[in-house]
């Protein structure tokens, strides 16, 4: 994408924050995808069709089958079987300067302080196309910390929100998120799923893997189940199943 698009269009004032998005925009359409390590299909024939401008949820028991679907739709796997298309394109490495991932590690370096992660990782993307440093640690509540203090100084909390700031350093298109919210305090989830809220409105396509639900309450639109490698169910609305169980059934 050139430094002249602009990711995230204004909200029209007559239609629904989060429904900004015509049916036949699609941030992800697979296809009979399966994912087999040996004999063990960690995927199995899943098909699923994610409109773009949503916050999608993904459940399920550990070995369901989650972390390996964010990591196909991320490009950093592949398929055994299936075919993926991601932002309208079959080759993931072709959008992968529109897709942000923030996995179970944050990523960052503890021997550097939050504006010295940003700016390498800043890097990475092509120059132009990376959202301000002050701009990001605003975002995530992280403005007002000491610029000298060192990342291996922070608690959980706010290593998880510098690793969100990290992986929305290009405004991303698509953001996939697993675990984000692990090991987090309450004010750091809420400043998170904020934040989170705030991309959708803006255009953004977000897949969330999480076990706390209630972090994602209020501003998630679906609520996708897997089980053995599939899509077990898909929900508007959190099912009273989920309450209390972790995201597990």
């Amino acid at each position: 994408m050139t430094g002249s698009e602009n990711h995230f269009a204004p909200l029209s004032h007559c239609e629904p924050k989060h429904l900004q998005t015509t049916p036949s925009k699609l941030a992800v359409v697979l296809q009979g995808i399966s994912k087999l390590f040996g004999r063990f299909a960690a995927l199995y024939d899943l098909s699923i069709t994610l409109p773009a401008g949503r916050i999608y949820v993904l459940l399920g028991e550990n070995g369901a089958g989650k972390t390996t679907l964010l990591r196909i739709i991320a490009g950093l796997s592949r398929p055994s079987r299936g075919t993926v298309q991601v932002l309208g394109n079959s080759d993931v490495r072709a959008v992968s300067n529109r897709i942000g991932y923030m996995a179970h590690a944050t990523l960052l370096y503890d021997e550097l302080t939050a504006r010295e992660n940003l700016d390498y990782f800043r890097g990475l993307y092509p120059a132009g196309q990376t959202e301000s440093t002050d701009k990001l640690l605003e975002l995530v509540g992280l403005a007002q910390v000491d610029r000298k203090r060192r990342v291996g100084q922070y608690s959980q909390g706010m290593k998880q929100r510098l690793a969100l700031a990290r992986a929305t350093l290009s405004m991303p298109d698509l953001l996939l998120l697993d675990e984000p919210f692990s090991n987090v305090d309450v004010e750091s989830i809420s400043t998170m799923s904020a934040l989170l809220g705030r991309l959708r409105d803006r255009g953004a396509t977000l897949i969330v893997v999480t076990h706390q639900l209630e972090a994602l309450a209020e501003v998630a639109d679906e609520w996708i189940t897997l089980r053995a490698g599939t899509v077990a169910k898909r929900e508007a609305r959190l099912s009273p199943s989920h309450v209390g169980r972790g995201g597990t059934q």
